[in-house]
């Protein structure tokens, strides 16, 4: 989704490189993952991503996901009952991090247009756009996230954290 971001909000980078590079400074020294080989339409995409954060210098690293790994990690959670055209970038993401790290705490897999406390909450950090009818699989990745999360596998936050706010840096 942050590819469809990425275009909307900057033209495809090809006339407001600038302006991303600015909104990009937030993230700080982070990793940008760009599903450049994961769909045939994410590879230029991706790649003006990477060629604009390369041609400035900025701080951030983009990550492309090797195609073996995001077939296997599919084929692993359809196993486990995860029925989709495509798993979300942060199932593929936690799947990473649960490879890679000792300890994993996630939020933001809540599959509701409600929180726990019926206020309404948007589809993502940046839009409120729903992604095509039977595209993703929410509520079956919550649930395989949820039963991780009560065997103790990673931690779940589903309220926001205390402190949310992201601070840029020149």
């Amino acid at each position: 989704m942050f590819m469809l971001f990425a275009e909307m909000m900057f033209q495809n980078l090809l006339w407001s490189r600038k302006t991303f590079v600015d909104n990009m400074k937030i993230y700080n020294h982070s990793y940008i993952y760009m599903p450049a080989f994961s769909m045939k339409t994410g590879t230029e995409p991706s790649l003006r991503v990477y060629y604009t954060l390369s041609d400035v210098g900025a701080n951030q690293t983009v990550l492309f996901a090797n195609p073996n790994f995001l077939r296997s990690i599919g084929k692993f959670w359809k196993n486990r009952g995860i029925h989709a055209k495509r798993l979300s970038t942060g199932l593929f993401l936690v799947s990473a991090a649960l490879g890679l790290c000792e300890e994993v705490s996630i939020y933001g897999f809540w599959p509701f247009s409600v929180n726990m406390h019926e206020q309404p909450i948007s589809h993502h950090y940046y839009d409120n756009v729903l992604p095509f009818s039977g595209f993703h699989a929410m509520p079956e990745e919550f649930l395989q996230l949820w039963y991780l999360h009560k065997i103790g596998a990673l931690r779940m936050q589903l309220d926001p954290c205390e402190n949310t706010s992201l601070q840029p840096t020149s």
